[in-house]
Formats: structure tokens, C-alpha cells, sequence
């Protein structure tokens, strides 16, 4: 397989089967350079991740994890036939044509939301083949080259999510979150529909400025901040 190649200030670093999202981790805990990304590329699975330095406190930077969805869905759109949907969940869920087919995570060095962070990594896997033959089994979930996108190339791909999301970056850099805001909303999974978050049951009614899902329970409306997706990695 021929490595894949990244944009100006990012580089790579193959995980040889590890996970990529621990690894990335690893490596910014050890003040590597902003822009590593790691990656895993097996016959079935897609993974990788991006290690951030924010110069914005938590609350804000953890706004990567959705511009790294909307990143991935403008990847796939210049990729993939026109008729393949993808929609984003709030929890970095990724579907596609309305089955569930990746998830994005994030870790950062602090929980802490006003805390300005020393990294911040966002990892993505993808599941290319679905685990059997039989998609029946699964029916809520999905693989990409069970959606007509077998001509998709893995590295490709993930050369392109690298690209897309700096493009995004660089605009949330420039103009401030309102363009992110928009544009995650066109692609939002479930929104209006019934849901669980933390024990509380209520509609998603949207998002607020900085991407925190409204959960409109009975009598009142509770903001649920992207911080709370903060995960370990493991």
C-alpha cells in the first residue's frame, strides 16, 4: 500500500494495526508537533485520527469534532456516486444512506472547558465491508462499499478528509463558528426525533453556538456542550 499524502504542516504515521486514536493520543501527550495524523487502513476498516493544538479554551476547540464530520462529508461527497447520503449524529456518529457506518471521537489533555487545551485529538473509524454477507442482520448499520462505493479508494479517502477538514478549519479560523453551525445542521441525523442523553428523554430540537445539542424535555429545554463527548482512549 502506498502511504497516503498529506497537506503542508500535517504528517503521518502508520499505527501497523494498533488503534490510531490511542496512538494519536500517545504521541501529543509526548508534545509531538500539531498535524500528526495516524492511521490504520485494513481491507475493512478505516481509521485514523488528527492531533490538534488549540489556542482557544476547550469549550470552543471541541467544535473540531463536528468540523471533522462535515470535513469527512465533503471528503466522501467528491469521491462517492451523488446519490450516497451522509448524515452526521451529535455523538460523531457517521451514517450512511441512513445506516450507521463510522463514529468520530475526541480526547483532549483536559476536561476542563474553560482550560486552554495542550492537544486535542479527533479520531474517525469506518467500516468499509460490513461483517457478513448477510446485511440483514444489521439492518441499522452499514459498510461503504455496500453503498455503491467500492471505487472509493481507502487512502484516497483518507487524504481527502485531511484536506477538507483544513479547509474547514481555516474557515472557522477566518469567519467564527456561524459557517460550521449551518452547515452541520444540513447534515444532522435525528434532529426533531426522540432521544436519549445522559438519562434525560426529550426531542432534538437543535444546536446552540457552539454546537451543543438542545434536548427539549418536558417543561424545559437542556444544553447537552460537545465537552460531554470527551472519551479516554482505549
Amino acid at each position: 500500500m502506498t502511504p497516503p499524502v498529506f497537506p503542508p504542516l500535517f504528517s503521518g504515521l502508520d499505527a501497523k494495526g494498533t488503534s490510531p486514536f490511542v496512538l494519536a493520543c500517545a504521541e501529543a501527550s509526548n508534545v509531538c508537533d500539531a498535524g500528526l495524523v495516524t492511521y490504520d487502513l485494513a481491507y475493512d476498516r478505516l481509521r485514523a485520527a488528527i492531533v490538534f493544538a488549540p489556542e482557544v479554551p476547550l469549550r470552543d476547540a471541541a467544535c473540531m469534532l463536528p468540523l471533522c464530520g462535515v470535513g469527512f462529508q465533503n471528503a466522501l461527497g467528491a469521491l462517492a456516486p451523488p446519490e450516497v447520503g451522509v448524515h452526521l449524529g451529535w455523538g460523531g456518529e457517521i451514517y450512511l444512506n441512513g445506516g450507521l457506518c463510522g463514529r468520530l471521537s475526541i480526547a483532549a489533555s483536559s476536561r476542563d472547558p474553560d482550560a486552554l487545551p495542550d492537544w486535542l485529538v479527533i479520531g474517525i473509524t469506518l467500516d468499509l465491508w460490513p461483517p457478513s454477507d448477510d446485511t440483514g442482520l444489521t439492518p441499522d448499520a452499514t459498510a461503504l462499499y455496500a453503498e455503491g462505493c467500492g471505487e472509493v479508494d481507502a487512502v484516497t479517502l483518507l487524504e481527502a478528509w485531511v484536506r477538507h477538514t483544513l479547509v474547514e478549519i481555516n474557515t472557522w479560523a477566518d469567519d467564527g463558528p456561524a459557517r460550521l453551525h449551518r452547515n452541520w445542521l444540513g447534515l444532522a441525523q435525528g434532529l426533531d426525533t426522540d432521544m436519549t442523553i445522559s438519562g434525560h428523554r426529550g426531542t432534538y430540537i437543535g444546536i446552540d453556538e457552539n454546537l451543543g445539542l438542545l434536548l427539549k424535555t418536558e417543561g424545559e429545554t437542556r444544553l447537552f456542550p460537545l465537552t460531554d463527548l470527551l472519551t479516554e482512549p482505549a
